[in-house]
């Protein structure tokens, strides 16, 4: 038996003979706004997507300048952590993992400002 996805749950097990919903049913419930993606966001809803694209932007401007500047110290390689790991701590003061890393923050800073560029409110 294939069910129509936009449709909700039952409450109870549906049996075999069991009807299908009238259409009037099917269409009240496809004109709810919440179930309907095409329909604009609403009050509550609105300032929750602005504010998770607000702390996306804000996330990955900090991660990135962090991965831009941090390879680049001495903080980087001297620390107690990678003192216990000799050929980790070889590995992550070679030039090409510190520019590795330099360019993940820099990718990471574009993708968030980018974000920031082309956010609109659906209207």
């Amino acid at each position: 038996m294939t069910t129509d996805p936009k449709l909700p749950l039952a409450t109870k097990a549906p049996s075999l003979s069991a009807q299908p919903a009238p259409a009037d049913a099917r269409a009240a419930f496809l004109e709810s706004p919440s179930a309907n993606p095409e329909s604009p966001p609403q009050g509550l809803q609105r300032w929750l997507h602005r504010t998770s694209v607000f702390l996306f932007v804000l996330i990955s401007a900090i991660a990135g300048v962090l991965l831009v500047i941090l390879p680049w110290t001495p903080e980087w390689t001297d620390n107690y952590i990678l003192l216990q790991f000799p050929s980790l701590r070889d590995l992550m003061s070679s030039g090409f993992f510190r520019g590795l890393c330099s360019g993940l923050g820099l990718l990471d800073i574009w993708i968030g400002f980018w974000e920031a560029l082309h956010y609109h409110d659906r209207q």
